[in-house]
């Protein structure tokens, strides 16, 4: 009886059981998945069809981040944008003097006595220059305007503009230009090149190749300061370069007289001549700069005379100092100038400089002859208001002098 009883219990359970299972697949079949959930996410920028009368929803656009786009903004092209309006190329024709070839043969001098020994030609040359006057005033380098007959000025953007020379320096190889048309032009920001730093950013800007006048705007190239303070003295041009800035960035034929820029878009540097290997005249990577505070010391002066006043005088008559002369004054020394004669009143006679005096050095730079203090002085580009420290022997003791340069 018990046995039966625990059956009838179980089969009551089975059925229970099965009746639940039953239920639950019936609801399963009835349930559904949310459309939008099973819509795949490539597609969800696509509107999905609405019934009559119910608004399309609007399709999620996907752009990029704001911020990855600015990412390729740097302190190099927004300094290029910034300063490139100001650059100009400058197209010049000039006047050559040249020998002619015929007079270098004694049969055509005898034969054509009357032929001219020199001929002139018109020949074009290219270059760059910065305005940094919105007034139209240009710095360029000497050598891209000397004997200029005309100037054609073309601005970012393709304008042209006829321009003249305000003064010119041969010896800093250095030129003030203007537009000719009145107006407002863009004008740079100008730099303190004595804050450069070695391995900073620099940017060199200009007219290489005359290739501005096929893009009409200044052409680029990039690179780092490699070095500060480079010296090389007086060339055969008769130019002066000293404390120049050396860069890697690219200068080529037609950069000459464009600005140097930092990567705050500053004009630093006024690009002047390149190291080329092999004699090729192409860019290896050398080129060098003035400085734009030597250079504005320049052409604020240009602006202003319109020419460059190395006018001075020390009031000192001197004398190589040689081995018989020395004995004469019993003097231990064999080389050096000696002062034969101090001007009352003049700079060296205020400076303490006395007859007798022998002048061994220039600012610690030592002097042998008398062409040593001229080479000294044309190479230093001294003007009025300069400083020198005489370096005198005087009783067996040196003394230092210092001299200020006057008219």
């Amino acid at each position: 009886m018990e046995m039966l009883k625990r059956f009838s219990l179980f089969l009551l359970a089975l059925a229970l059981a099965m009746t639940a299972f039953t239920f639950t697949v019936r609801e399963i079949r009835n349930w559904r998945i949310p459309a939008e959930a099973s819509t795949p996410v490539s597609q969800a920028v696509y509107a999905e069809e609405s019934e009559p009368g119910v608004p399309v929803q609007p399709a999620v656009q996907h752009t990029l981040p704001e911020d990855l786009h600015q990412s390729r903004q740097t302190a190099i092209t927004r300094a290029i944008q910034s300063v490139s309006p100001s650059v100009v190329g400058i197209t010049v024709t000039q006047i050559r003097y040249s020998a002619s070839p015929y007079m270098n043969d004694p049969f055509w001098r005898f034969m054509m006595p009357e032929m001219p020994r020199w001929f002139t030609e018109r020949v074009q040359s290219l270059g760059s220059g910065i305005i940094f006057d919105a007034e139209g005033y240009i710095i360029t380098n000497a050598h891209v305007v000397e004997n200029a007959e005309e100037i054609t000025i073309t601005c970012s953007g393709g304008n042209q503009h006829t321009a003249e020379v305000v003064g010119l320096d041969s010896k800093t190889d250095l030129a003030l230009l203007r537009i000719t048309e009145p107006g407002r032009y863009p004008a740079s920001a100008i730099g303190n090149s004595d804050e450069i730093m070695v391995g900073e950013w620099a940017i060199a800007l200009g007219n290489p190749f005359g290739l501005l006048s096929e893009s009409q705007m200044p052409i680029a190239t990039a690179g780092i300061i490699s070095s500060l303070h480079m010296d090389f003295g007086i060339q055969r041009s008769g130019s002066i370069y000293q404390d120049m800035i050396q860069t890697d960035a690219s200068i080529n034929s037609g950069n000459s007289g464009g600005p140097l820029v930092n990567s705050l878009g500053e004009v630093i540097g006024i690009n002047t001549f390149i190291f080329s290997g092999n004699n090729s005249g192409g860019s290896i990577g050398i080129g060098f700069a003035i400085p734009i505070n030597r250079a504005m010391e320049i052409i604020d002066e240009l602006r202003e005379r319109g020419f460059i006043d190395r006018r001075y005088t020390t009031g000192l008559t001197i004398q190589n100092l040689d081995r018989n002369l020395a004995q004469v004054l019993a003097l231990d020394l064999q080389s050096g100038v000696i002062v034969v004669d101090v001007e009352r009143q003049s700079p060296a006679h205020r400076a303490g400089i006395e007859v007798g005096d022998v002048i061994i050095g220039l600012n610690n730079e030592r002097i042998r002859r008398d062409r040593d203090i001229f080479n000294y002085i044309r190479s230093q580009d001294l003007r009025t208001g300069d400083k020198l420290t005489f370096n005198i022997w005087r009783d067996g003791k040196r003394l230092d002098k210092s001299v200020t340069l006057e008219h």
